[in-house]
């Protein structure tokens, strides 16, 4: 069954579950909520970890290690009940071990471990992924938390995300859940996109590479969010149309490219780790105002 970890300092409150290790809440001291609720009307998710793999596979069959079985869109992980390793009042540490289960879907022996932690106005999720297996591991990962939109106390106001390195991305979309080969415009322009629902009427908009280490979510005049990606290199911005949030997605991996290799090991992207050894993942968000 699952169960809640809560943790805090004197600017944030955060809320984990031991389901998929996923954020529930993100609240500043001032009793603002930073995170979507998960109303299934749009959207059960919240902050969801993508792991073994991101996206989706071709047929939704995963083909790695020379072995392939049926694997719903970003892989077991956020249906996955996680083990509590570790807990103080500011940071949590769940973990995943491979299991008969997940070997008959993912044939390798792992562990994959998320923490949560706050510091100041910041809050941490890093993901660290162990290869206990004797061959190398492919697999991706990615983070994919719905932040409120329009954010608190911001309704009406145009919102924005900026990246850090005022670059003008490549935009792909999606063709039947995988990574269409077209490049398109970049919806940036110096580094700034003015958000609007109708960008997504096509599905996310995803950004393979160029996004940068980070990026500022905020409203005009309003509240601003900052992010710091580690090992992240890839970036996807995803709501449903007229939904209130908007899912900030740094990844390591993709979907499987539509006409591409439908093996893991052929995505782009793909992180390997030889046998011992291990990888960390992680964003930061600091809530400025």
């Amino acid at each position: 069954m699952s169960s809640t970890v809560r943790i805090a300092n004197q600017f944030l409150t955060v809320d984990v579950s031991s389901l998929g290790a996923e954020m529930q809440a993100l609240t500043s001291s001032d009793g603002r909520s930073w995170i979507w609720n998960g109303d299934a009307a749009f959207w059960s998710g919240r902050s969801p970890i993508l792991f073994p793999m991101v996206g989706k596979a071709p047929n939704d069959i995963l083909k790695v290690g020379g072995h392939s079985a049926s694997m719903a869109q970003h892989g077991f992980a956020r249906r996955s009940e996680f083990a509590l390793a570790s807990s103080s009042e500011t940071s949590c540490r769940y973990e995943l071990a491979a299991s008969e289960a997940t070997k008959a879907v993912y044939p390798f022996d792992f562990l994959l471990a998320v923490i949560h932690s706050v510091e100041g106005q910041a809050l941490t999720v890093a993901a660290e992924v162990t290869n206990r297996d004797i061959r190398s591991m492919p697999f991706g990962l990615g983070f994919h938390t719905a932040f409120v939109w329009p954010l608190p106390d911001a309704a009406n106001r145009p919102h924005t995300v900026s990246l850090d390195n005022g670059a003008e991305p490549a935009l792909v979309r999606l063709e039947g859940g995988l990574i269409s080969p077209k490049k398109l415009a970049s919806p940036f322009k110096s580094g700034s996109l003015v958000l609007d629902h109708s960008m997504f009427e096509e599905d996310a908009m995803i950004f393979p590479e160029g996004a940068g280490p980070g990026l500022r979510y905020e409203a005009e005049g309003g509240p601003s969010m900052h992010f710091s990606f580690e090992n992240l290199p890839n970036l996807a911005l995803w709501t449903k149309p007229g939904a209130p949030f908007l899912c900030v997605e740094p990844w390591h991996g993709t979907a499987a490219e539509n006409g591409g290799p439908d093996d893991l090991e052929g995505r782009p992207y793909t992180k390997v780790l030889a046998s011992g050894e291990t990888a960390r993942f992680s964003f930061t968000v600091e809530i400025l105002a």
